[in-house]
């Protein structure tokens, strides 16, 4: 039954009788948001798995209201939050998915979903089932009971991840809860996990809502101007700067502004490097310098040492990018921050800009157009020094070592050269971080999903999907990069991309284990010897511990085996073909898995990150390693406050 006809047949008066689940259905299927002119459905499918939580509730309703309201059938509650970002990177923020799961674990598996999408400051809608209203039966199945607060239930967990929370306990709360959410989720400044708790009795209970509430809405994502007394100052600042620093980040993508912050550095000589969400925005031109901080490049973290002005552009300023507030030296630095975040904006002491990136950059970039402003004239000759460096150690890394097989390097190279600018790249954790954000030339124009903000290991491959649902039409294809440790904990929406008919193509780099933490672990525990728990090995009968032989796994054949198309390659040229015949594929996933060595990773900037390490130990190592590290933390520094210089 349609929903017209449907609404036609209940409705008396003006008003619609519905059950809570129904009218969410309803409801969601007449919302719009519209960036810069264009508007497209906000919410445009339901990804579930449905138990008794919400069988008869949601899924109910979506069968029996849903028009053009497509149904996923997700294999992991955590995954289907996932698959949700995934979409909504892909629509730059513009459109996500809703999600349902069922009472207790199922709903709460979805939590670590949410935390992903509230760091990384992109919509989901969440459905979570409930306990009974009405606690008739209590304790019904799956309820955390609390002795004292009884109006708690595991879904309270939501609260600390959730940018929006709120559970239906009368079908009423609907007329203000469901704009509200609208709101949160086209916000740019306060988007994230919007979360609505749906106790299962609840999601059955009838109620008249009015014909008004089903109207057809349109949500626009406003571009906010900075304040102009912000635009003034920000210009003056960076006006008696010599060596300024650029960092872009992922709002530079959702601003849309990679053409403005070109525009911006090439007119005033100023380099720009890259966060993980930002990976791709900057220039194509010999003033991106790449990534910035722990992974990030040699020569970029050179930059970052001496600038006198950092200029950031919609980041977070986490503590890989600023390595743990230690990078920038240069006791007379300033910062100014564009954002549309006023808590982002005013990180580390910067003057803040608060509005919409390209609004901002276009209107500083005016005014030090017209006061006559570049960097300093020997600056062009430290940026081309530093380019140098990066690309040395990159030919470095990239070469064949003797004895040993292929580099995770090399496959990340051939990846690069594979890929252009009709594709799309999603990664999160692991050791491929630093291999895109350090050594991806982004010159191909391949759209990068970075997921570094929770660095959510098995993020990827629903992530993936969610990208391939958002852009169904696309020319190009959706290549997730993991290794082989993430692959273990999230494969199952593999089984989800067979079963809708959607190619993505997975390339695992296999190295036996987690093996990006066993650098961690030496570093800081002073050789090999270091290593605890992060190989893939078996337990050895004689010690008791994990040092046996390596766990073989056929990753292909169990791929294989959830529908996918695979390929195993033992050499670079084996990849590249495997890359060349997948691309052949249209109509189901592809996995391609590369063995490569296990301990080689790409040679490292020096720059401090500040973990917890034992201030105790018996071990030498420990102790070497404990030192060193409070000698990183000793360049740890307080930023005062940014403010404008005198002469001004």
């Amino acid at each position: 039954m349609s929903s017209t006809a449907a609404g036609t047949k209940a409705s008396t008066g003006g008003v619609r009788r519905r059950t809570v689940a129904q009218a969410i259905v309803e409801y969601l299927q007449v919302q719009y948001s519209e960036l810069d002119g264009e508007r497209q459905r906000l919410i445009p499918g339901l990804y579930g798995i449905f138990g008794h939580g919400n069988s008869v509730g949601l899924a109910q309703a979506t069968d029996e209201y849903g028009v053009d309201f497509p149904f996923y059938p997700g294999k992991n509650e955590q995954s289907m939050v996932h698959a949700a970002i995934g979409y909504a990177r892909a629509t730059n923020r513009a459109s996500t998915l809703a999600c349902t799961a069922s009472a207790g674990p199922g709903s709460t598996n979805m939590v670590t979903g949410a935390a992903t999408a509230t760091t990384n400051r992109l919509p989901v809608l969440l459905f979570p089932a409930d306990i009974i209203n009405n606690r008739k039966g209590d304790p019904v199945l799956q309820q955390v009971e609390h002795p004292i607060e009884r109006d708690v239930s595991a879904n309270d967990c939501f609260r600390p991840v959730a940018r929006y929370f709120d559970r239906i306990t009368n079908p009423a709360q609907l007329l203000s809860t469901l704009p509200e959410a609208m709101r949160v989720l086209t916000d740019p400044v306060e988007t994230g996990a919007v979360v609505v708790c749906l106790p299962q009795d609840v999601q059955g209970d009838e109620f008249d809502f009015p014909e008004a509430f089903f109207a057809p809405r349109v949500w626009p994502i406003r571009r906010r101007p900075a304040a102009e007394d912000e635009i003034r100052d920000a210009i003056e600042i960076i006006r008696n700067a010599k060596r300024p620093l650029i960092i872009a980040g992922g709002g530079v993508r959702y601003s849309t502004s990679r053409d403005e912050l070109a525009k911006f550095s090439a007119e005033f000589g100023i380099p720009v490097s890259e966060t993980f969400a930002g990976k791709g925005s900057g220039p194509i031109s010999d003033l991106n310098v790449g990534g910035l901080g722990v992974t990030g490049t040699f020569g970029a973290d050179q930059l970052a040492d001496q600038a006198d002005c950092v200029i950031s552009v919609g980041t977070r300023l986490q503590d890989f990018i600023t390595a743990s507030h230690s990078l920038f030296q240069n006791p007379d630095v300033r910062f100014v921050h564009l954002n549309v975040n006023s808590f982002d904006a005013h990180k580390m002491g910067s003057f803040p800009v608060v509005g919409d990136a390209k609004l901002s950059l276009t209107a500083i970039h005016a005014g030090l157009s017209a006061a006559g402003y570049h960097s300093d004239k020997s600056y062009a000759g430290d940026i081309a020094t530093a380019q140098k460096a990066t690309a040395e150690r990159l030919a470095h890394d990239l070469q064949q070592f003797p004895g040993e097989i292929m580099s995770q390097a090399q496959v990340v190279a051939a990846l690069n050269a594979h890929t252009g600018a009709d594709d799309t790249l999603v990664l999160g954790s692991g050791g491929v971080v630093e291999s895109i954000h350090k050594a991806w030339d982004p010159s191909n124009r391949t759209e990068i999903h970075f997921e570094y903000a929770n660095s959510c290991m098995g993020h990827e491959i629903p992530a993936g999907l969610g990208v391939q649902l958002a852009q169904p039409d696309a020319p190009g294809d959706v290549f997730v990069l993991i290794g082989d440790g993430t692959y273990y904990m999230q494969p199952t929406e593999l089984l989800t991309a067979t079963q809708l008919r959607q190619k993505i193509t997975v390339v695992i780099i296999d190295n036996r284990g987690n093996q990006c933490i066993w650098p961690l672990q030496a570093a800081k525990g002073g050789g090999p010897e270091a290593e605890f728990g992060t190989q893939l090995r078996e337990r050895d009968a004689a010690t008791g511990r994990l040092t046996g032989p390596i766990v073989d796994v056929d990753i292909a054949a169990n791929a294989a085996s959830l529908g996918a198309a695979s390929w195993n390659a033992t050499t670079v040229d084996e990849f590249k073909s495997a890359l060349e015949e997948a691309r052949s594929i249209t109509d189901r996933p592809v996995v391609i898995v590369a063995q490569v060595e296990p301990w080689r990773y790409l040679t490292g900037s020096g720059a401090f990150w500040d973990v917890g390490v034992p201030l105790t130990s018996q071990r030498p190592g420990n102790q070497k390693g404990t030192a060193q590290h409070l000698e990183g933390r000793a360049r740890q520094r307080f930023y005062g406050a940014t403010t404008v210089p005198k002469n001004s």
